[in-house]
């Protein structure tokens, strides 16, 4: 590299204040230039530049201003209230400046010629008045929309940029997706130094919101499809994976609530952090084995956020009261959350940004999912598979102790209970129940555990009313030996000790 290079200034960033989207484009959009913001009617391109504005202000002390030509200030206050943003109180602070220009359509075919002066005018007063950093133009269609030359079209938008750039405002333009552009004309896309795409698709009756940075002059972003959420709490994206593979591994170890397997896992039980995938077909004892490693964090003072999606909170709660395991303490003194919901209600992404975010709020040592293959509801295998990735990178980025449980529909489908994510789990326990004698039991295996000495034995599971306990199995001509045959065999074994102790 030369001298001169190595003296070039790097790109100034200014960061959105969006979740998510600041890390995306490695610091948030270009500062001092114009950002085009395209989707479909109802992608968020509206509020992706309130929220802009908003957190100009409220972070980072830079006031704004919002021209819009389809909504009126009033119209926009209200649309956004339920989100949290005040317009009119920013507007009274003398922060925030809202110009509404309404343009006929009918005005502009009349007329013959066309230019944006009157709107620099305008826009330029609102910049004085506020002093404003950061600008909102909401949408480019209806400066252009009654026009088809698209030499005027053309010469007017590099003019609207190129003034935008000599008043040093960060702006963004917002504009409707076209039949196969990213904008109506097909023209703004190559005169914006960045362009986001905004799209909203409904597959299988399931909504789904995705954001993609197609294009950032003079900067390396994230390319791929990542899914974002509105709701009560603004705008937020999410990485599809950590950009780096570095979050920590701990030595620590927690116990899994149940003695017996602690001692199946290296004697102390399973390492903070890690991820827990737990496997069998119905009636195993799955949930008993998540809600002991819960009722165990908990006892250690610590919190656990449980997702449920086949059981309500006081089901949950009585089925392990059965069992001898009671949670109903540990929620009422708020060190445990369950979360219940049923997987169709939302969009995998839906749940990733729900997951995300009450794991923001509550900051759980541990998280469970009961059952993570309730997800194949909601999409593909691969698209559960890159849901789970992004979560699994999120969460261990915060050194959280995932477990997950995997209903397999068969004994010879324990693959797909894994949801195709085999490779990133640190400990997979199988558990699967055998038929013998007239009698179903529980047995538990470790198919792996990376990081420590672990037992390769199958056990017998037992759920009594006195709690979980594992007992070691017996094989005979036939295979395993477990429940009553194990019990047979067990008193053959005593009566033939004592008789040779004489």
């Amino acid at each position: 590299m030369s001298s001169d290079e190595a003296a070039l200034p790097a790109l100034q960033k200014v960061p959105t204040g969006i979740k998510g989207f600041d890390e995306i484009t490695y610091g948030g959009l270009p500062a001092g230039r114009p950002t085009l913001v395209t989707g479909s009617a109802g992608s968020g391109k509206t509020l992706f530049g309130i929220e802009f504005l908003v957190s100009g202000v409220n972070q980072y002390h830079e006031n704004g201003v919002f021209m819009c030509f389809e909504e009126t200030e009033d119209d926009l206050a209200v649309n956004v209230s339920s989100l949290g943003f005040n317009l009119r109180q920013l507007v009274k602070d003398g922060k925030l400046a809202i110009d509404f220009v309404s343009i006929q359509r009918s005005e502009i075919e009349e007329t013959g010629e066309y230019d944006l002066e009157a709107i620099f005018v305008r826009l330029d007063y609102a910049i004085s008045q506020v002093g404003a950093k950061r600008v909102v133009l909401d949408t480019i269609e209806f400066l252009f929309g009654a026009l088809k030359d698209t030499t005027i079209i053309r010469a007017e938008l590099n003019r609207l940029f190129r003034w935008l750039k000599e008043k040093k405002v960060t702006a963004i333009i917002t504009a409707e997706k076209g039949a196969n552009t990213l904008t109506r004309h097909g023209l703004e896309e190559y005169v914006s130094d960045c362009v986001v795409f905004l799209d909203h698709r409904v597959d299988n009756q399931v909504s789904t919101r995705r954001l993609r940075v197609v294009k950032y002059r003079g900067s390396a972003h994230g390319t791929n499809e990542y899914p974002f959420l509105i709701d009560q709490n603004g705008f937020s994206v999410l990485p599809s994976t950590t950009l780096n593979l570095d979050y920590p591994a701990s030595s620590e170890r927690i116990p899994s609530g149940i003695p017996k397997l602690d001692q199946m896992l290296g004697g102390q039980g399973y390492y903070r952090g890690s991820c827990i995938l737990v496997s069998g077909s119905a009636g195993t004892g799955k949930t008993s084995l998540g809600s002991s490693l819960v009722a165990a964090t908990c006892r250690r003072g610590k919190k656990s956020l449980m997702f449920c999606f086949e059981e309500t909170p006081e089901q949950l709660l009585r089925n392990m009261r059965s069992i001898g395991m009671e949670l109903g303490p540990y929620r009422e003194s708020g060190l445990l959350k369950i979360v219940p919901s049923r997987p169709s209600l939302f969009g995998l992404e839906r749940h990733l940004v729900s997951i995300h975010k009450h794991t923001e709020e509550f900051k759980p040592e541990v998280l469970v999912i009961d059952p993570v293959t309730s997800f194949l509801i909601s999409g593909g295998i691969l698209d559960v598979h890159m849901m789970l990735l992004r979560l699994l990178d999120l969460l261990k980025e915060k050194h959280i102790t995932i477990l997950l449980l995997g209903l397999a529909r068969g004994p010879g489908e324990l693959d797909s209970s894994d949801v195709g994510i085999s490779s990133l789990i640190d400990t997979w326990i199988k558990m699967q129940s055998v038929e013998s004698n007239g009698e179903r039991n529980r047995t538990i295996q470790i198919l792996k555990s990376r990081g420590m000495d672990h037992s390769n034995r199958i056990r017998e599971l037992l759920l009594t009313s006195q709690g979980i306990d594992l007992v070691d199995v017996y094989f005979g001509p036939n295979g395993i030996l477990t429940g009553s045959a194990r019990m047979m065999q067990q008193a053959q074994d005593r009566l033939r000790l004592d008789w040779s102790n004489g």
